[in-house]
């Protein structure tokens, strides 16, 4: 029985996902100077592809096809020996990330429900304190309410360093929790932005709206899109290491 086989070129980034079957595979293409292509699955579930700097993405990307299903058994048995990530319990003394920085939440006893971020601390505020559901749909509502304001702001700074793109208006931003993506955009002008962007540091959350503006224009990562995004980003690479330098969930 065959599988179905595509790769999304549309990632964040300049990366690229392998859609086998169920899977989706996220990989990057790192050119250096050899002589042979190689792909490497790592045990920690990272496809990594290592290509010379005079081949084309386009063969690069039909030799990734033509090993997927290679590729795809290698990340399966990979994949079984991952420990389990714990779950957030929304307890006092949590760790959770806002703009990059580390505060630590606490939940109070009050008649009211609140958020609200005070010192090195997120204060929960409920008339049950071990509601975890309850924390959670809290947090979850402060985060959203945050990034809608933050979202906005920062696309309304980055929009004069991308005027050079001529869009025709400003897009429109959507927010909703997405599990491989930081961002995306339609050929219609909307920009969707994952809601835990909220959670980076200010410089990558203009990266990510630049990436995406730049797609307005551009809608694959071909050379004339890198040059666009160098042109008006030159520091894009410095900063797209440090949104993936780390888990900021």
């Amino acid at each position: 029985m065959s599988v179905n086989t595509a790769i999304d070129n549309g990632q964040p980034g300049g990366g690229y996902l392998l859609k086998y079957g169920r899977l989706n595979i996220p990989f990057k293409i790192r050119f250096q100077p050899r002589s042979q292509l190689t792909i490497h699955v790592h045990p920690d579930l990272r496809l990594e592809v290592l290509a010379p700097e005079h081949r084309s993405r386009e063969a690069i990307l039909h030799r990734i096809e033509a090993k997927s299903a290679w590729i795809a058994k290698q990340w399966r048995y990979f994949e079984r020996y991952q420990p389990t990530q714990p779950a957030r319990e929304y307890s006092s003394g949590e760790t959770h990330r806002y703009l990059g920085r580390q505060y630590r939440l606490k939940v109070t006893r009050s008649p009211e429900c609140a958020a609200k971020l005070s010192g090195k601390f997120l204060h929960v505020f409920q008339p049950v304190t071990s509601d975890q559901q309850a924390t959670r749909k809290l947090v979850i509502d402060w985060y959203r309410q945050h990034a809608d304001a933050t979202f906005s702001r920062r696309l309304t700074e980055c929009l004069p360093t991308c005027k050079s793109l001529k869009l025709k208006s400003p897009p429109k931003i959507s927010i909703r929790q997405m599990t491989r993506r930081w961002g995306s955009c339609t050929k219609a002008g909307n920009i969707t932005l994952n809601l835990d962007l909220i959670r980076v540091p200010i410089h990558c959350i203009d990266y990510v709206i630049i990436h995406e503006l730049c797609h307005l224009k551009i809608h694959d990562h071909s050379p004339s899109f890198y040059r666009i995004l160098t042109r008006i980003l030159p520091d894009w690479e410095s900063r797209k290491e440090r949104l993936e330098s780390q888990d900021w969930s």
